[in-house]
């Protein structure tokens, strides 16, 4: 016999070389689902998504002087599926006149809604028993400021807002 191996029959692939390579592809298509995220958080910035537009909420005389309503309206930004999520609701409080102030309806401390209270004229906060005057300030509890609020404008008798991005710590005060 000569020593050549060239004539000699493949061996079938073993049950240990086939498991491995399955494992190996399963690892790596996880490692790529997994990397979706990671790489759209890297990416987002550069995608430059719009961050406000103005949004009306209604004719003016929806809003009674000296009363807060609760108010919604679509995101401007939405996607498929934000379903029910893209409605944004917002306390409209009319000064008077065709003074407003608009309030995201999101506790400063951490994000809970709260609630209108027109007996006792606050909003309170169900989470952490967080207290707002009705101008928004801060009255008690562990909110470290007022609610956030929205700017407005009035064009043609109607309320208009600047909403769209939902207000965080890290805005504008």
């Amino acid at each position: 016999m000569c020593g050549n191996h060239d004539s000699l029959p493949p061996s079938p692939p073993s049950r240990r070389g086939f498991l491995f390579t399955l494992g190996a592809g399963l690892s790596a298509v996880a490692a790529m689902l997994a990397g979706i995220p990671i790489i759209g958080y890297i990416f987002g910035p550069v995608r430059g998504r719009a961050g406000q537009a103005w949004i009306t909420l209604g004719a003016v005389g929806s809003f009674p002087e000296g009363q807060t309503r609760l108010a919604t309206y679509d995101n401007p930004f939405r996607v498929a599926w934000d379903g029910p999520t893209a409605k944004i609701a917002c306390w409209v409080r009319r000064v008077g006149g065709e003074q407003f102030q608009v309030f995201a309806v999101n506790c400063a401390h951490l994000g809970c809604p709260v609630r209108w209270f027109q007996e006792s004229r606050l909003f309170m906060c169900p989470c952490h028993g967080g207290a707002y005057y009705e101008d928004g300030s801060r009255a008690s509890g562990p909110p470290p400021r007022g609610l956030f609020e929205y700017d407005y404008e009035i064009r043609q008798g109607q309320l208009w807002v600047r909403g769209g991005q939902l207000p965080t710590l890290a805005g504008p005060v």
